[in-house]
């Protein structure tokens, strides 16, 4: 048991150090959307992994660190510092701010950890581990909806009369007003980066679910 625990601390310290440098390689290429969220291009896959091969409690631990070095991240790159300004200086103030850090980071790459979910059900690997990717990142999807719906809806009508967007953003406004339209707003800025995330990873998932020396767990 405790060769085993050992084995989950390497492979987790490795998986994280992994999905960092993809992470950091895809946003020198991807261009960040104005309020935040990029494509980074399976970067979540091995935490999933992790999760996958040592169950739901340590999976939930190394997605719970892996958001606390993503904050570190959103400090180094501004992301996180911007938010704590008042609100009459662009930032959502220190309450908002709060509610974003649980929402954007602990919650949105914590649930990641929950990939093994499917595991004792589908005995097949690839298929579990695939609807395992699919699953935690819908789930961090959701939690990004939740704090663009919250925090974000006041730039639902900014957003959709920008270039790009004068005839579907205009219907779109004509039919949904007040919360409504921030819930469409969250929905849609989110999927543009998250819905193309959910589908690469999960069919590298299903890939790499196929190839025993990455997904067996050593005894």
């Amino acid at each position: 048991m405790k060769k085993k625990n050992l084995y989950w601390l390497v492979e987790s310290a490795v998986m994280l150090a992994l999905a960092i440098v993809l992470e950091v390689v895809s946003k020198s290429v991807v261009p960040k959307l104005p309020f935040g969220g990029q494509i980074t291009i399976i970067s979540m896959l091995p935490i999933v992994l992790v999760g996958w091969k040592y169950g739901i409690g340590k999976g939930l631990i190394t997605g719970f660190v892996y958001s606390l070095v993503e904050m570190v991240i959103g400090v180094a790159d501004g992301t996180i510092t911007a938010a704590f300004l008042p609100p009459e200086q662009d930032g959502l103030g220190i309450d908002k701010a709060i509610l974003m850090l649980f929402l954007d980071y602990i919650l949105a790459y914590t649930v990641i950890g929950l990939g093994s979910m499917y595991k004792k059900a589908i005995k097949n690997d690839s298929v579990s581990l695939s609807l395992g990717a699919f699953t935690t990142l819908s789930f961090r999807y959701v939690s990004h909806i939740l704090s663009g719906y919250i925090l974000y809806g006041a730039w639902a009508e900014w957003f959709f009369t920008q270039e790009g967007f004068y005839s579907w953003g205009q219907t779109i406004m004509n039919t949904y007003t007040g919360n409504a339209l921030s819930l469409v707003y969250s929905i849609i800025y989110n999927g543009f980066y998250m819905i193309p995330e959910i589908i690469i990873t999960t069919v590298v998932a299903v890939i790499i679910g196929k190839i025993p020396q990455i997904v067996k767990v050593k005894s």
